[in-house]
């Protein structure tokens, strides 16, 4: 089979592979129809996740179609079309009991991709077949399920839920890329006030209104602060979800949240950030951090089949699967492409 192949930071390739074969009796091999790439996998080709082995094939997002299961596999099977989740659940431990599948201790948690080999390839051997995977829905298609992987569940779960958004509540997102759009769509559902965006790029933050946010701030020529000071009689945000996984981020969020709010980060950090305690011990601020767990997806798909929740206009590249490179090239320049969500179809 063909797939996309981790050489090392930097370095990747649309390389011949052996075919994914069942290797645990809780396995199943999904044959991909629909992938699409990551900040997470830009972070590991910038070498930010530096245990990814070379020759790892890369990616954490599908759907596709079960090609074979293993033989303690009791609710997927060949024919079936699945989404294949980004978190892997045993569905045993301890965390999972309690529904934290990204902490799995079992073999799960965060796997594909990064500890195993992962779904931008022809084929994908997903294990824990029963507790990761779920049946696409009669009447969707790959695009409209696709962004339930990782995006959606991730933005809902850690940014939104962790964030604890309230009707009412004055809501900053900072980052407006495909996580922090996801947190603005998904944030909705709680009714907050308004929702403020703010990134770098104009694309991004025209984006980010059609996703649904009232006030867009371009932190490259616009104090943010004095924005979200004017806009809340000078208390600061209830909630501000960071979704960028940089340190300037991270503590602007700090700077924005009023005293008793709550900062979600949601960002994948490659490096330090300060903690500026001295500032913040008075302010009674909650700040919380997570790995998705993806508790939220058959809610997700509830929501996606009945029309509340509306997937495709993250998509705004569409490529062969073959073309995965030239999908790195596009999605990795995302401030020259405009790209948000680059979907590889097999």
């Amino acid at each position: 089979m063909k797939a996309l192949v981790y050489h090392g930071p930097g370095s990747k390739s649309w390389d011949d592979v052996p075919d994914a074969q069942l290797i645990d009796a809780t396995d199943a091999v999904v044959r991909v129809t629909a992938t699409t790439l990551c900040g997470t996998d830009l972070h590991i080709l910038k070498g930010d996740v530096p245990d990814t082995a070379v020759g790892r094939i890369l990616g954490h997002e599908a759907v596709g179609v079960v090609v074979s299961v293993g033989s303690a596999v009791t609710t997927v099977r060949p024919g079936d079309r699945v989404l294949v989740s980004c978190v892997s659940a045993c569905g045993r431990c301890r965390y999972c009991r309690e529904a934290r599948y990204g902490q799995c201790l079992g073999g799960g948690g965060w796997i594909l991709g990064y500890k195993i080999d992962g779904t931008q390839a022809e084929l994908v051997r997903v294990p824990f077949a029963d507790t990761s995977t779920y049946p696409v829905p009669v009447g969707l298609d790959d695009e409209a399920v696709l962004m339930l992987a990782d995006i959606l569940p991730t933005a809902y779960e850690v940014g939104v839920v962790n964030g604890g958004i309230r009707p009412g509540d004055t809501v900053a997102v900072v980052g407006a890329g495909p996580i922090g759009l996801a947190a603005i769509s998904t944030a909705q559902l709680f009714s907050p006030s308004q929702i403020i965006a703010v990134d770098l790029a104009d694309s991004r933050l025209e984006a980010a209104k059609q996703f649904g946010a009232d006030v867009v701030v371009n932190n490259s020529r616009e104090d943010v602060e004095a924005v979200v000071a004017s806009l809340t009689d000078g208390l600061g945000v209830d909630v501000a979800i960071e979704a960028v996984g940089v340190a300037d981020t991270f503590e602007l969020c700090t700077r924005l949240v009023r005293p008793g709010g709550r900062v979600a980060n949601v960002g994948v950090h490659g490096g330090p950030a300060v903690l500026h305690l001295e500032d913040l011990w008075t302010r009674d601020v909650t700040i919380t951090t997570g790995l998705v767990d993806t508790w939220s997806t058959p809610t997700l798909l509830t929501l996606v089949r009945s029309g509340r929740l509306d997937t495709r206009p993250f998509i705004t590249h569409r490529l062969d699967l073959a073309d995965v490179v030239r999908a790195y090239a596009t999605f990795g320049n995302a401030a020259e492409t405009g790209a948000l969500k680059v979907v590889l179809h097999a």
